[in-house]
């Protein structure tokens, strides 16, 4: 099973805590917003660089680089019509804090009602003890040997272009 697909029984689960196992966050938010593409949820993203970016936010920063600002934004974007994802990439350095665990914990219990869902996207999984049963973990592993070769061959459009079986 792939990531969209775990990620989605657990988003129609309700599972409104979500940690990412990933190193490639790229690949994942690709991934996650054709989800939230084909299911018409909404999606938000946050990085400490650009604050929170996605639908309804422009080109305004919000949140900026305030961590808790971010966590508490994400009670603001429910809606009774629709699911939405709210996407805290390398969040693992910020859950240390007392205030932000405080605010993870609130909102992950209220987004069961409103259907926010929190994913945090990390290459590590740090989880405070205050927070281990309210996140439901996910590891998105980098490609295998078949996969690789799978893209390397719908890539490759040429006669020759990639090597023959031993140097493949």
């Amino acid at each position: 099973m792939n990531l969209r697909e775990r990620l989605s029984e657990y988003v129609r689960a309700c599972f409104s805590g979500i940690w990412i196992e990933s190193h490639e966050h790229q690949d994942d938010l690709t991934e996650i917003a054709q989800l939230c593409r084909e299911e018409g949820w909404g999606m938000a993203t946050w990085d400490i660089e650009s604050g929170i970016q996605g639908p309804g936010f422009g080109d305004q920063e919000v949140a900026g680089s305030d961590p808790l600002a971010a966590v508490r934004t994400a009670g603001a974007m429910a809606s009774l019509e629709q699911t939405t994802l709210l996407v805290l990439q390398n969040f693992h350095h910020f859950v240390g804090s007392a205030e932000i665990i405080q605010a993870l914990s609130r909102q992950i219990v209220a987004g069961k009602q409103s259907r926010t869902i929190l994913v945090v996207l990390a290459p590590v999984v740090q989880i405070p003890t205050e927070l281990e049963k309210l996140f439901v973990v996910l590891e998105h592993d980098l490609p295998n040997r078949d996969q690789i070769e799978e893209i390397a061959r719908g890539i490759a459009t040429e006669p020759g272009e990639l090597p023959e079986d031993p140097n493949l």
